[in-house]
């Protein structure tokens, strides 16, 4: 089964989980698991349309599946998915 890094920020919504075991054969199906076994993670990668947030990326091995087939994305047994929030924020250096 494919596997699912949680980044810091996202594990408390994984009770502390780094690596989540998923199913299915797309990365939608696999969002979809996650969000099964751990629905309070769900508002933090979705928008209220289910569309997967634009500062969520998420990488199937090196490859941002934005630059794929989007969240139709295939994958396999032993594929490691990587979600890695986008940070925004700072100071402006005057």
């Amino acid at each position: 089964m494919p596997v699912l890094r949680i980044p810091t920020p996202l594990r408390p919504y994984t009770n502390g989980q780094s690596n989540i075991t998923v199913a299915g054969s797309n990365v939608s199906e696999a969002l979809n698991d996650l969000t099964t076994q751990y629905p309070t993670i769900k508002p933090h990668l979705f928008n209220e349309s289910d569309e997967l947030r634009p500062f969520v990326n998420l990488f199937l091995g090196e490859n941002n599946i934005k630059d794929l087939q989007g969240v139709s994305t295939p994958i396999a047994d032993g594929d490691k998915l990587m979600l890695i929030p986008s940070i925004a924020g700072g100071a402006d250096v005057a």
